[in-house]
């Protein structure tokens, strides 16, 4: 019978390994290991992130018991003590870096094609514990920690990600996340700096935020609309000369405010630099915000960053982008099958499935039986 390996063999021929081995070289890791290498780490920590291992013990309990498996993705035994040392002190930055080069490569592969990039770019909430006060703490009683996103909803994955204590502003990690110049940027009221508004058109970006209720334009241009349409107003006009502590507006080219009324009554008030795209297109495209809030809930929900394996800056860092690693890791392997259309499925079986001999393309398949040892009635 043919040799087959495991599912987490197959997930893993997507990580670079020369590339990854060239980052452990400009990091300075590994030099005097023995043993734990960031490889090893690496695996274990997507094992226990696929397998919602509950503590570092259970992935030292549970790999042990598939040490057969694990021979073949280059892993000898993980004890739990390395794995806690590892995670506190090799850096972070590593699996940042690694993440950083997944995201780009599976961007290329995943996009059909890149005119008209739509990212969309906001944060979520992670709630830490008390042993984590010393770099989180938010307030007397809170620690937490923010993961900032830039999303591309056509290609269902995140392309950059930036963490940082609960209680630093979404718009100064904002400001120093890198811009594609000529792409669309769509976000919400966390990133309101019209000196960061500027920046962005300078580069040619196209942005669709929301306006805030008391921000006044000078109006020198209306619009007509659809009289029975989710599109109220359409209309071009001037953001406010001076912002606060009368600062001059770094913003002073015509702006554009496109009124919606959503499925709920509520009425927004959408803003772009876009002066010619039809009102609707402006619409839709901020409605694309919501895909990045079902990101976030899926990758909550399903990979499990609720719950945290240690408590220092440099192990929660890990923790994360492992498990953005593991979501582009999933996204890379399901494109390579057509069986399986659904995420979530396909997620679903790749967890059930982590230490089973199976081929990706056949996880909906009955698992066969081994064929019968002819020898075995020999005695009878």
């Amino acid at each position: 019978m043919p040799h087959q390996n495991s599912v987490l063999h197959a997930m893993l021929k997507h990580v670079p390994r020369a590339e990854l081995d060239e980052l452990v070289k400009k990091h300075r890791v590994d030099e005097r290991e023995r043993g734990f290498t960031t490889w090893t780490q690496l695996v274990a920590m997507l094992y226990g992130q696929l397998s919602e291992a509950k503590s570092l013990r259970a992935i030292e309990t549970q790999m042990k018991s598939h040490a057969g498996c694990l021979y073949h993705v280059g892993v000898g035994r993980v004890r739990r003590s390395s794995l806690a040392e590892a995670n506190a002190h090799r850096p972070s930055a590593l699996f940042g870096d690694l993440l950083a080069l997944l995201m780009k490569q599976a961007h290329r592969g995943l996009r059909r094609k890149l005119e008209g990039v739509a990212y969309l770019i906001d944060s979520t909430s992670l709630k830490l514990g008390a042993r984590s006060a010393r770099w989180a703490r938010f307030s007397a009683d809170v620690c937490g920690a923010k993961a900032h996103i830039v999303y591309d909803s056509a290609a269902d994955l995140p392309v950059y990600l930036a963490l940082s204590p609960a209680n630093v502003n979404d718009i100064t990690v904002a400001k120093a996340m890198p811009i594609e110049a000529g792409a669309t940027y769509v976000f919400d009221l966390g990133y309101y700096d019209y000196g960061w508004w500027a920046a962005l058109d300078e580069q040619g970006c196209r942005l669709v935020t929301r306006l805030k209720k008391n921000t006044r334009l000078t109006i020198i241009e209306t619009r007509a609309v659809p009289a029975d349409g989710t599109v109220l107003s359409d209309r071009i006009g001037y953001l406010p000369a001076r912002q606060g502590k009368s600062r001059k507006n770094p913003f002073a080219k015509p702006v554009r405010e496109v009124q919606v009324r959503t499925e709920t009554g509520k009425v927004l008030r959408i803003l772009t630099n876009d002066l010619t795209a039809p009102a609707q297109e402006i619409a839709d495209l901020y409605k694309l915000r919501w895909a990045i809030e079902l990101f976030f809930r899926w990758v909550k929900q399903t990979l499990k960053i609720t719950h945290f394996l240690g408590t220092s800056e440099n192990a929660i860092r890990i923790q994360i982008a492992v498990a953005l690693i593991a979501f582009v890791l999933l996204r890379l392997a399901q494109a390579t099958q057509t069986a399986i259309t659904s995420p979530l499925e396909f997620v679903r079986l790749v967890c059930s499935n982590l230490m089973h001999r199976r081929e990706i393309n056949d996880l909906l398949q009955p698992k066969r039986a081994p064929p019968p040892n002819p020898n075995q009635f020999a005695l009878l």
